[in-house]
């Protein structure tokens, strides 16, 4: 159960352009659309679904029911695809990399975000279903940011025999076998370690790429709640993007406005979270997904021989559009343009560069999506629970660096007063006599009162710091419990949904975490939530 909800303003790790979105700021205004709450949702169903075609609807469908081959227990996923035809359907997204095993916990949380979003929008009968949607991120190439993931502070990395290149969604699984008698060792032998050690077999060896394994490992623990998993990745969903990969190349429309924003962004006080180039898009086949330039004569594709005039460029994208993936600017555009969604999740950096792309999205005539931010949680055990409260810590006391926290209880608990503001109050208001007494005598030596002033509150500030640190010698049990407790909470001092992959809590919990999880997080909340499991 939730046993406490911390603002994101108050937590310390969001930054002030997130905070200010959550908020509402009136200056944010122009930079989206709908606001993330009921009333913004429906103003974005009605827009969206005059805006997209049965015939759109149509090629999802198809595309969804070919990826989906070969899969069991399909009955609540083929309702959603079904769902996807009838003109009033709309979905919200959330979008992740292809992390093994799902990566840190936070992967969980945003697809329960969109999962129970669905479900309260989807109350609405006379508006229409909801889908919840899980957009694979196929096409990236940073292969060191997925592979691998950590149980109980043990890194488990993927390391293929041969060296691999291009779309990580189209690599193949071998040499994934070898975590599993790791993973094996790390999680024991109870039934949900063997339920886990399964689940990874299944997925991750027996599954033919990266994109079905990553498919295959979200439809089991989600596909009962209809969340429906895309892979971008397809010649058919290209094809819808053509007229925008030529504005793209031929026009640099993204560039412009995304600049434009950027600036304006800037003048407002808030930090820029990605810069969009000249051309936003990467060439793409096995094994290769390299940037495209513009140069004297044409276009060019780097690290390759690839060369393509303006004419020959345009005759490609026209024939082979797959052979094309947008990068970090322009993929928005094409997630919104092949789905009828009216909303993306995602975390603090995922919304700040979205909030830089509306007036892009304006140039394309493609409708701007409501932004929701993600929930986050920190997960406690009864007993993590229980020490929280006998040390009588307060939420806000939960989200302190370690340091200012044991502070903070050292001198809440002792005996004697730590805190000498008072004696350092004094100080300076006999020196602001001392100052008066040197003007009206020779002001000169004003220089040397405040000097002095200096050295003797760096003493006051020293012997606070001994006086301190002696007195965590004499409670240092107590210094060590709650060390341990915000180690376990807050390991290596980083957020435990950052770190933490979810094995570590489903091998005691089982599937009542997924329940818990589904229970306790609303998507409408603005709050970072502590749950006790």
């Amino acid at each position: 159960m939730e046993i406490g909800c911390l603002p994101f303003n108050k937590t310390g790790v969001f930054s002030s352009l997130m905070e200010d979105y959550v908020s509402q700021v009136a200056g944010l205004k122009p930079f989206y659309g709908n606001s993330p709450d009921v009333a913004g949702l429906n103003a974005q169903r009605a827009l969206k679904k005059a805006s997209f075609s049965l015939a759109q609807r149509k090629v999802l469908q198809d595309v969804l029911r070919e990826q989906y081959q070969g899969l069991s227990e399909m009955q609540a996923v083929e309702k959603q695809i079904e769902l996807l035809g009838d003109a009033k359907t709309t979905t919200v997204v959330t979008g992740h990399q292809l992390s093994l095993f799902s990566g840190p916990l936070y992967f969980l949380y945003k697809i329960i975000s969109v999962i129970n979003l669905a479900e309260t929008l989807s109350d609405q009968k006379t508006l229409g279903a909801v889908v919840p949607v899980y957009w694979m991120a196929t096409e990236d190439h940073d292969f060191e940011e997925i592979n691998f993931f950590k149980v109980k502070g043990v890194k488990l990395q993927w390391t293929p025999e041969c060296k691999i290149s291009g779309p990580v969604g189209r690599y193949g699984t071998k040499g994934l076998e070898a975590i599993l008698p790791v993973l094996e060792a790390l999680l024991g032998t109870h039934k949900n370690a063997q339920y886990l050690v399964e689940l990874f077999e299944a997925s991750y060896v027996k599954q033919p790429t990266l994109a079905k394994a990553t498919r295959y490992f979200a439809h089991t623990l989600f596909g009962a709640k209809g969340l429906v998993v895309i892979d971008g990745d397809h010649p058919a969903l290209k094809k819808m993007l053509i007229p925008h990969i030529e504005k793209d190349l031929f026009e640099q429309l993204a560039f412009n406005k995304v600049s434009e924003t950027t600036q304006s962004l800037l003048k407002a006080g808030y930090h820029v979270q990605v810069n969009p180039r000249p051309i936003n898009y990467f060439y793409m086949e096995d094994g290769l997904r390299e940037r495209i330039v513009a140069v004297d004569g044409g276009f060019e594709v780097l690290n390759t021989k690839k060369f393509f005039t303006a004419f020959e460029m345009e005759a490609h994208i026209a024939s082979n559009p797959e052979n094309f993936s947008p990068n970090v600017i322009a993929r928005p555009l094409y997630q919104e343009l092949i789905l009828p969604n009216i909303a993306y999740t995602g975390g603090g950096g995922e919304l700040a560069y979205w909030l830089e792309l509306k007036d892009y999205f304006d140039s394309h005539g493609v409708l701007f999506p409501v932004l929701m931010l993600r929930n986050s949680a920190l997960l406690m055990s009864k007993k993590q629970a229980d020490k929280w409260h006998k040390m009588g810590l307060t939420t806000e006391d939960l989200f302190l660096k370690r340091d200012p926290l044991i502070n903070k209880k050292i001198r809440a608990i002792s005996n004697i007063e730590l805190d000498l503001s008072a004696f350092r109050e004094q100080l300076h208001q006999q020196f602001l006599s001392l100052q008066q007494l040197a003007k009206e005598t020779d002001a000169s030596f004003l220089g040397a009162v405040q000097a002095q002033e200096v050295k003797q509150m760096k003493g006051i500030n020293t012997l606070e710091k001994r006086l301190l640190l002696a007195q965590k010698r004499k409670l240092k049990d107590q210094v060590a419990r709650l060390s341990q407790l915000h180690e376990s909470l807050f390991p290596g001092q980083s957020l435990q949904e950052r770190s933490a992959n979810f094995s570590e809590f489903y091998v005691q919990y089982g599937s009542s975490l997924l329940h818990t999880l589904q229970k306790e997080l609303d998507p409408l909340k603005n709050g970072f939530s502590i749950i006790s499991l």
